[in-house]
């Protein structure tokens, strides 16, 4: 429990790193923007790489489980995003925000990093598994949450060729096939990959510096939509699971990544298709702060 703790709080620090740096003009909107998609393209895929390029490889027998539990999680958590938000606002626009924040974690900046400091860097090639899915329908249930436009025809297959999803697609390859990286290959990816935690937890404070106070603090919907999110979410997943025999390895890692903060990828859906990105920064802030107490409750199922 206390090492979960202290995880969080010194990622939590890097986070106000971020913040300052952006209060001091080091970092800003540009900045952030580039800075977010070498994350996105370059070093989270690098870090999905480098979790099978260590002495001990993962073991293979997982990936169809793996997989299959991952989709199956998904199609869960449809409709947490589809139905729930309308417990929570009547309002149609903010039922969307609102779906969106409970369906979609913060898997690439925060859940990889927390699932190798809980099981051990080859864990992150297990969270990758559980992540396709994630990629998949974000940016297809999550563009229609986002654009509250539920139509099939947002479907797009482009996102199975996004960076992220081929590092997934090579490491699932590297171990089905037993095959071991060379040091002079693997080392340079995981010092790339290495770069993925400090930078986006920086890109996140950076965002957090530009909320004006009302944001900061929040509003009743914000605090039951974190909730949700940060709680009822996982353990529901956690609980159907393993009344469901999963394994408890797949089922825990399973858990930490679902019990992550609310995706970064939603206040960037909002600004690029024009709607009011408050709400959902209001509680992606409101998700990553709390996460520092509600993850090292959450792992303390399993631990």
């Amino acid at each position: 429990m206390i090492e979960n703790i202290e995880v969080m709080v010194v990622l939590f620090i890097i986070v106000l790193l971020g913040y300052t740096l952006c209060k001091l003009s080091y970092m800003g909107d540009k900045f952030d923007q580039k800075l977010s998609a070498i994350v996105i393209d370059v070093t989270c895929p690098a870090l999905i790489l480098s979790s099978v390029m260590g002495d001990r490889m993962p073991d293979r027998t997982l990936i169809l489980p793996l997989l299959g539990v991952g989709f199956l999680t998904y199609f869960v958590l449809l409709i947490f995003g589809f139905w729930v938000p309308r417990l929570i606002s009547k309002n149609h626009d903010e039922q969307g925000m609102i779906g969106f924040a409970l369906m979609f974690a913060n898997v690439g900046f925060i859940g990889y990093p927390i699932v190798s400091s809980i099981f051990g860097p080859e864990a992150v090639f297990y969270a990758a598994l559980l992540n396709m899915p994630n990629t998949f329908f974000i940016f297809t249930a999550g563009v229609m949450l986002v654009k509250g436009e539920y139509s099939i025809k947002q479907l797009n297959p482009k996102v199975l060729f996004s960076p992220a999803m081929i590092a997934a697609f090579l490491a699932a390859l590297l171990v089905a096939l037993g095959v071991r990286t060379p040091d002079v290959v693997g080392r340079p990816i995981t010092m790339v990959g290495a770069i993925t935690v400090p930078a986006a937890l920086m890109v996140i404070g950076s965002s957090m510096a530009r909320l004006s106070l009302r944001q900061i603090v929040g509003s009743p919907k914000v605090y039951v939509s974190s909730a949700v999110r940060l709680l009822v979410v996982p353990l529901s997943i956690y609980a159907l699971f393993r009344f469901c025999g999963v394994s408890d390895i797949v089922n825990n890692i399973n858990t930490v990544v679902i019990a992550m903060p609310v995706a970064s990828f939603g206040t960037m859906f909002c600004m690029k298709y024009g709607r009011e990105p408050s709400l959902m920064t209001e509680i992606t802030f409101v998700t990553t702060v709390a996460s520092i107490a509600t993850i090292p409750l959450v792992t303390l199922l399993f631990r």
